[in-house]
């Protein structure tokens, strides 16, 4: 995964926003996503930013780490000399700048001073025309990005057409020949081990079944003592680290890992769509259901996804494993008390506009959608690098 897109949504498509609206935008965004003390949250991850020319001139942008921050604005704004000197002065300050709807051949030689990025509208049809239209950029450092590319026949075409990356929703669609073979013997254990949790059995027991795979012993103690949980002393003992963990807690660290253990070589790029998605349902539900609900709900997000992590079925997933009345409800049909706020996160993840219709009746506002997606993304960084 090259980097999220941050696209926008309704009202912005009826009318232009204020100066004063923009650096409010820009700034939140940087807020969320740049800390003063621990830097960038996105790791190694870009923001694309869909730019319109008002937002190119606003002092938030400082905010923004440049060699993270790529800005996509339509080609046919540089028509404007102001838009265009703006849209220079940020390349020159290392801020990459994505062209969308450009003529490759109208532009030419002006692309390298002008962006990093070019957007091509892929079409699976004259690829021969393409590969002549995209062979000059090869050449160059500009980064090309496909869109919109539904098919992995569009994806291999793409690949053999030299683009850097592509925008959209492939992750979701299993390679042909690329299913999973069921369960490994880790995730055997693990799926075990949340059984006993949700069961509320003896710690000595599933102290007993942890130490069958060092591996998860090992994994337990070095997230209980990880800077993040904030223990303050070493611990080094399995029993207490389950008692300090506890039960409800400890089952979601464990959904967490029976994830990232899949050794059916899925794309990464889906198991950190699970981890975002269970994070962002999870946040969104936080204020109005509470903490422990909250959790249960990150394992519908996560376990939303299992069935192609694993590379089984829906059906043999919750068979495999007892799960909370709501969470199935969740999953099977989005409804329940928590399912509402699984699909909102599902509709946020795939840029919906029913984001809106979907907030507005949980009670949610843009900001606290907005807020809750850009900590769902940061906090991804720190569990799957």
């Amino acid at each position: 995964m090259v980097g999220y897109e941050l696209t926008w949504q309704q009202e912005a498509a009826t009318r232009t926003p204020t100066l004063a609206e923009l650096e409010d935008l820009v700034g939140f965004v940087a807020s969320q996503v740049n800390h003063p003390d621990h830097g960038w949250l996105l790791k190694q991850k870009t923001l694309f930013l869909q730019a319109v020319p008002g937002m190119l001139s606003t002092d938030s942008l400082f905010d923004m780490p440049p060699e993270h921050t790529v800005l996509s604005i339509k080609t046919s704004e540089l028509a404007n000399p102001t838009t265009l000197a703006a849209v220079q002065a940020l390349r020159a300050g290392g801020v990459g700048i994505l062209l969308r709807e450009a003529d490759l051949a109208r532009v030419g030689s002006r692309l390298g001073t002008i962006c990093s990025y070019v957007e091509v509208r892929f079409t699976g049809a004259d690829v021969a025309a393409q590969a002549r239209t995209y062979a000059q950029l090869k050449t160059s450092n500009i980064r090309m990005v496909g869109r919109p590319v539904t098919t992995w026949a569009d994806f291999d075409a793409c690949a053999a057409l030299g683009l850097d990356a592509f925008v959209g929703k492939l992750h979701l669609t299993p390679r042909p020949g690329s299913e999973g073979q069921g369960l490994n013997p880790s995730q055997t254990i693990i799926l075990q081990l949340m059984q006993m949790v949700n069961a509320n059995a003896d710690l000595v027991q599933i102290e007993s079944m942890l130490k069958r795979d060092a591996a998860l012993s090992y994994k337990l103690l070095r997230y209980i003592n990880s800077a993040g949980f904030g223990v303050g002393r070493e611990v080094q003992s399995l029993k207490q680290a389950i008692q300090l963990l506890g039960y409800q807690p400890m089952y979601r660290w464990l959904t967490l890992l029976l994830a990232t253990a899949s050794t059916s070589g899925f794309s990464p790029v889906l198991l950190e769509t699970a981890v975002v998605r269970g994070r962002l349902a999870e946040l969104l539900g936080q204020k109005a259901l509470g903490k422990a609900d909250a959790e249960n709900i990150f394992v519908a997000g996560m376990f939303s996804l299992l069935d192609r992590l694993l590379g089984i079925p829906m059906k043999e997933v919750l068979d495999t494993i007892q799960l909370n009345e709501d969470v199935v409800k969740a999953l099977l049909t989005r409804g329940g008390k928590y399912g509402p706020f699984l699909a909102l996160a599902e509709a946020c993840e795939l840029n919906s506009n029913l984001v809106s219709s979907l907030a507005s009746t949980l009670g949610l506002t843009p900001e606290d959608v907005n807020k809750a997606h850009l900590s769902a993304l940061a906090w991804t960084q720190s569990v799957t690098t």
